[in-house]
Formats: C-alpha cells, sequence, structure tokens
C-alpha cells in the first residue's frame, strides 16, 4: 500500500499575514493582562515579565499555526 505523502512536502507554511496578525494578537494578550493585573493590583515586575512570556508565546503559536 503507497503511503500518502503531503504535496508541499510537508512544511508548516507562513504567510506574512500570519506574522502580522500574530504579533497582534501578541500586542493585544499583553496589554489585556497588563490591564487585568492593575485591576487586581498586582502590577510588579512579575507580572509584566510573565505577560511578555505569555503574549509572546500565543503570538508564536498564532504565527506558527497561520492562524
Amino acid at each position: 500500500m503507497a503511503a500518502l505523502t503531503p504535496l508541499d512536502g510537508g512544511g508548516i507554511k507562513t504567510s506574512r499575514a500570519s506574522l502580522f496578525g500574530g504579533i497582534a494578537v501578541a500586542i493585544g494578550v499583553f496589554v489585556l493582562w497588563q490591564a487585568l493585573a492593575r485591576d487586581l493590583g498586582v502590577g510588579n515586575i512579575a507580572s509584566l515579565v510573565s505577560g511578555a512570556v505569555v503574549s509572546g508565546a500565543i503570538g508564536l503559536w498564532i504565527w506558527r499555526a497561520d492562524l
């Protein structure tokens, strides 16, 4: 039985629009994270760093998943 192989070689395609979308989503997540942190009263450096890590990871996922 023949194995099924993708026509494009199986690589994940990442377009420029997906990159810009990932950056926009990362910025939006970071802004919302900081707004929530300020409302909850935890506006310290730890919340800033954790917000940057989470928003960066979500933006990278949006870009790599080509959403």
